[in-house]
C-alpha cells in the first residue's frame, strides 16, 4: 500500500490511478473494507486514545467517546454501501407512446465523483479528522481519499494512517485508495492538482474561504464542501423561563462549556428575556466551572483575542471574567438586543471557545426580524413552552426566521450532539459552511461525493452493473416500464 506522508502531487496522482477500479468495486467490498478499517481501529484503541490525549488534552472518556462514534460511522456508511440506495439507481425503459415523444432507454445513477482531499479538523482528532466522517462517506461513495493532516494531533494522525493502510491492504483494496499528506503548502498544493475532483474542510472561516477561493479559482473548479464556523443562536422564551429558569440556565451550562467551548454547535447566542432571574443564574453557574485546557495555544490565544474584542464592544457588559485575562477560562458577556442587531457583522462574530453572549430582549416578537438577519448557522434553537400561546404570531414567525437561517432547528434542547444517523443535518447556510445543501454529519453525507450520469440506449453489456437489468450488485433500481 501506499507509504505516510507522501507529497501531495504523488498522493493525487496515486488517488486518480485509483479511481476507476475503486469506483467499479462493488457496494458490498467497499462496506468489508470499512468495516475492516473500523476493527482495526477498535483494536488499537488504548494506543489511539493515549496519543490523541497527548496532543489534544481532551480527556480519555471524551476520546474513547470519540473514537466509538468514529468506528460506528464507518459501519454506518459500510451499512450504506452493502445496501446500495445511495447509488440512486432509475431505469426509464424506451418508450415509443411517452407524451412528450418518444422516449429512448434512458439509465441514471449517481457515481463517485472522483479523489477527494480532507482537510482535518482539530477539534475532533478522530471523527472529524484521518478516518472520520469525510473520509468514511467519501470511501463508500467510491472515492479515493487524500487526508491533509491538522498540525494539532500529527502523531495521532500518522499512526492512524499506517492503522488503515494496513487494514486496506489485507482487505485487498487498491493502492492509492488512502493517502496522508503533512504541510499547509501541501495541502494548496494538492486542492490545485488537476486530477482532484472534491474537497471537504472542517475549521475556521478565514482558512476555510481561503480554501475555497483556490476551489473555485482552478482551470476546473471543483466541490468545496467547507464547515466554517456558528454562533447556534439559541432563544428563551418567557415562559420557558418562568417555567424552568434553573434547568434552561444549567443546560446552557453545559453546552456553552462542553469540550472547553471547541465544538462547532457550540451556543455562543442566548436571546432572555430582559429583567428575568434567569441570567443570575447562569452567571452563579458559570463562575463554578474551572478553567479547562484547550487544543493547543494558538487556539487559547485567538480564543482570548477574540473574547477581549467583543468585550470591547460598545453597550457591552460582563458579567463572568478572569483576573488573569491570558486565561482560557469561560467568559460570559451581555448586550441588549438594539445594541446586538445594530452590528451585527462584529456582534455575531464566532468566538472559538467558552465564550457566551447573552442578547436581553423586551418583547418576542422584536426577535425575528433581528434572527432573520443573522448569518448563516450550523444550528438554531428555542426553549418555549409547549403550550404556550401564539396570540401575536411570534412564535410563528421566529420559527420561520430560525429555520431559514440554520440547517438544523432544535426545541427545548442543546446543539451539542450532534448524533450520527440518517436524518441528521450538519451544515447550513453561508457562511456556516459553503455548501448549504448538503451535510457532514449523517448518511446524506455521501452525496457531496457522487454526480449523476445518464446512460441513453446504451448497449447492456457495456453498462454499468447498477444499470444492467440483470442486477449483479443486487441493489435497489426504480424501474418503469
Amino acid at each position: 500500500m501506499s507509504t505516510l506522508a507522501i507529497g501531495p502531487d504523488e498522493a493525487v496522482a496515486a488517488a486518480a490511478a485509483a479511481a476507476p477500479d475503486w469506483a467499479a468495486t462493488a457496494p458490498v467490498d467497499r462496506a468489508r473494507a470499512l468495516e475492516a478499517v473500523a476493527e482495526a481501529l477498535e483494536a488499537e484503541r488504548a494506543e489511539l486514545v493515549a496519543l490523541a490525549d497527548s496532543e489534544t488534552r481532551l480527556g480519555t472518556a471524551r476520546l474513547n467517546g470519540e473514537l466509538s462514534r468514529t468506528t460506528f460511522q464507518l459501519r454506518l456508511f459500510a451499512e450504506q454501501a452493502r445496501a446500495g440506495e445511495f447509488l440512486d439507481v432509475r431505469i426509464d425503459r424506451a418508450d415509443p407512446q411517452w407524451p412528450t415523444g418518444p422516449r429512448p432507454d434512458l439509465r441514471r445513477y449517481r457515481t463517485a465523483i472522483g479523489p477527494v482531499l480532507v482537510f482535518a479538523a482539530s477539534n475532533f482528532p478522530f471523527a472529524f479528522s484521518v478516518a472520520g466522517g469525510d473520509t468514511a462517506s467519501a470511501w463508500a461513495a467510491g472515492c479515493p481519499v487524500v487526508v491533509k493532516v491538522h498540525p494539532g494531533h500529527p502523531e495521532l494522525s500518522r499512526r492512524t494512517a499506517e492503522i488503515i493502510l494496513r487494514a486496506l491492504s489485507q482487505a485487498g483494496v487498491p493502492d492509492g485508495v488512502f493517502g496522508l499528506i503533512e504541510g499547509q503548502q501541501a495541502g494548496v498544493d494538492a486542492l490545485r492538482h488537476p486530477a482532484l475532483r472534491a474537497a471537504a474542510f472542517t475549521g475556521s472561516e478565514r482558512g476555510g474561504l481561503a480554501l475555497a477561493r483556490i476551489a473555485a479559482d482552478r482551470p476546473e473548479p471543483i466541490p468545496f464542501y467547507g464547515e466554517l464556523g456558528s454562533v447556534n443562536p439559541v432563544v428563551v422564551t418567557p415562559a420557558a423561563a418562568d417555567a424552568r429558569g434553573a434547568e434552561i440556565a444549567q443546560g446552557y451550562i453545559g453546552s456553552l462549556t462542553l469540550g472547553a467551548g471547541q465544538i462547532c454547535t457550540n451556543p455562543g447566542l442566548l436571546f432572555v428575556p430582559a429583567d428575568d432571574g434567569l441570567m443570575d443564574e447562569i452567571v452563579r453557574l458559570l463562575r463554578e466551572v474551572p478553567t479547562a485546557p484547550m487544543l493547543g495555544e494558538w487556539i487559547s490565544e485567538a480564543y482570548v483575542a477574540g473574547a477581549g474584542r467583543l468585550a470591547g464592544h460598545p453597550g457591552t457588559r460582563t458579567l463572568v471574567w478572569p483576573d488573569d485575562e491570558t486565561s482560557a477560562s469561560p467568559r460570559l458577556l451581555t448586550m441588549d438586543l438594539t445594541t446586538f442587531a445594530a452590528d451585527l457583522q462584529n456582534t455575531a462574530q464566532e468566538c472559538f471557545g467558552p465564550l457566551g453572549l447573552v442578547i436581553t430582549y423586551e418583547r418576542l416578537r422584536d426577535l425575528a426580524p433581528v434572527v432573520a438577519a443573522l448569518p448563516g448557522q450550523l444550528t438554531a434553537s428555542l426553549h418555549a413552552h409547549p403550550d404556550e400561546a401564539d396570540e401575536t404570531g411570534a412564535l410563528t414567525a421566529l420559527t420561520t426566521a430560525l429555520a431559514d437561517r440554520s440547517g438544523r432547528v432544535l426545541w427545548n434542547e442543546w446543539p451539542t450532539g450532534v448524533s450520527v444517523t440518517h436524518a441528521m443535518q450538519h451544515g447550513g447556510p453561508f457562511p456556516a459552511t459553503t455548501t448549504p445543501t448538503t451535510t457532514s454529519v449523517g448518511t446524506a453525507a455521501i452525496e457531496r461525493f457522487q454526480r449523476p450520469v445518464t446512460y441513453q440506449s446504451w448497449p447492456p453489456a457495456l453498462l454499468p452493473p447498477a444499470l444492467r437489468d440483470d442486477n449483479p450488485w443486487q441493489i435497489p433500481q426504480r424501474t418503469r416500464p
